[in-house]
């Protein structure tokens, strides 16, 4: 841990230089009249309304021989609600400039609100008819499920989705993260308009509600307007978490032969939770490995020097249960395994910290809100979007507003990463054609070895 010290305080030292990153974000934290508590980052300059919300479970709580049933009916809540059915509920949100949608991580259910702050009383109702008043109409049922039976198929074939489906059943054989969160055509196809009224009853439980709001909005209005939208929902108990995560003990080379000329590989090791005080340290070494993209380690050694792939990368990867540090790329087959040479000789390097490539040009994010590893964007508008998943993701992550590095900047982030991301198991999973050199298993861990 001590070793990494070094690149983590140069980083942090860095930043303090660059115009325009050492700055405070003001999060206020409210509590509506029913109770509700919301973090808000109030943003006058542009007259737009951004909302992030979530509920306690996610696929991986999928009921038994229901897998998919959880992002099947996060889909469905805006195809319809109330007297609307999916056309008008989809006009509606038009007429008012209105952007509203839900979706399924493995751990939470989530949701967005975009409206333009003359809209907002429209679009905050939008929120409440699809929150209390879904309809699961059937033909629509008939028609998501359709959609998610082919984009499953497709994924079955792509090499890119064979491999990150191999790398998460591998990890977590036994655990219900290990489960695809599209689900199965024997789940999908046992899904039935009431049991998605079933399952959203069991989801959206106001006390495990999680919110945050960035834009053209005060703290008296945005309580009212959470009232109003979430005050009606039940509470009650949210699903149970999955069991704790045991990482492998041993490294694995897992091979998918494929009949392409390309092979995807994904490379896995356990990582440190969201709320370790060490995560920050941990994004900038991310970023100086793998995640900084042109600038980084990675893209500079595998693509750059020796032409080995067009993209390489790396990622840290949070679960209420694990946490992954994963490592990407995509190669001729006759090349792979020199590219994954290359990434377990970065490694090492970054083990033994040598800072000699600490960054000495700015990062490729404008904002704490992507140096929190969440997207960004240069125009205004898009602006108050993006930042709204800072205060969002670090609210549902159980962190606190003080010490947070957007209220604080730098605050957490000149310290020692944890090494342990680098030490343990790897497993990495690779979709490849026949080709000389890594056309089996064996071949590839001799020129490859764990």
């Amino acid at each position: 841990m001590k070793r990494l010290r070094p690149l983590a305080a140069a980083f942090a030292a860095w930043l303090v230089l660059v115009p325009g990153m050492a700055f405070a974000i003001d999060i206020k934290q409210i509590t509506t009249p029913l109770g509700i508590k919301a973090w808000l980052v109030e943003d006058k300059s542009t007259p737009v309304v951004a909302l992030s919300f979530s509920f306690s479970g996610g696929t991986a709580t999928d009921p038994a021989g229901q897998a998919g049933i959880t992002e099947l009916m996060a889909g469905l809540l805006t195809d319809g609600a109330g007297p609307m059915d999916a056309q008008a509920f989809r006009q509606r949100q038009e007429s008012a400039a209105a952007s509203l949608g839900f979706n399924a991580s493995l751990d939470r259910l989530t949701g967005s609100l975009r409206v333009l702050s003359a809209s907002r009383d429209e679009g905050f109702e939008l929120l409440r008819l699809a929150l209390t008043e879904p309809r699961f109409d059937p033909d629509m049922l008939n028609q998501r499920r359709a959609q998610t039976l082919a984009s499953l198929n497709q994924a079955a074939q792509r090499p890119g989705s064979v491999a990150s489906r191999t790398l998460m059943q591998t990890l977590f054989a036994g655990h219900p993260y290990a489960a695809d969160p599209d689900g199965t055509p024997q789940g999908l196809a046992a899904v039935t308009p009431e049991l998605l009224k079933k399952r959203a009853a069991e989801l959206l439980l106001r006390n495990s509600l999680v919110v945050a709001a960035v834009g053209d909005i005060g703290e008296a209005e945005l309580a009212r307007q959470i009232d109003r939208s979430f005050g009606v929902l039940p509470t009650g108990t949210p699903p149970a978490l999955p069991p704790e995560w045991v990482p492998p003990t041993k490294p694995r080379t897992v091979v998918v032969e494929r009949p392409v000329p390309q092979s995807t590989a994904v490379m896995a090791l356990p990582g440190i939770p969201r709320d370790d005080p060490e995560w920050y340290a941990a994004l900038v070494m991310n970023h100086v490995l793998g995640g900084g993209g042109q600038q980084s380690r990675l893209f500079n050694e595998v693509r750059e020097k020796r032409g080995l792939a067009y993209s390489v990368s790396s990622g840290l990867r949070t679960y209420k249960r694990a946490a992954l540090l994963v490592m990407s790329t995509g190669s001729a087959n006759e090349r792979v395994a020199e590219a994954l040479k290359v990434i377990r000789a970065e490694m090492a390097r970054m083990r033994a910290s040598d800072t000699s490539c600490a960054p000495t040009a700015a990062p490729p994010w404008t904002s704490w809100n992507t140096a929190l590893g969440r997207p960004s964007s240069a125009t205004a508008s898009a602006s108050t979007s993006a930042t709204i998943w800072l205060p969002a993701g670090a609210h549902s992550d159980g962190l606190r507003i003080t010490g947070h590095p957007a209220a604080s900047p730098l605050a957490n982030l000149a310290t020692p990463t944890k090494v342990g991301a680098f030490q343990g198991a790897s497993t990495t999973a690779e979709p490849s054609g026949r080709s000389p050199g890594i056309g089996d298993r064996t071949d590839l861990d001799r020129k490859y070895p764990a």
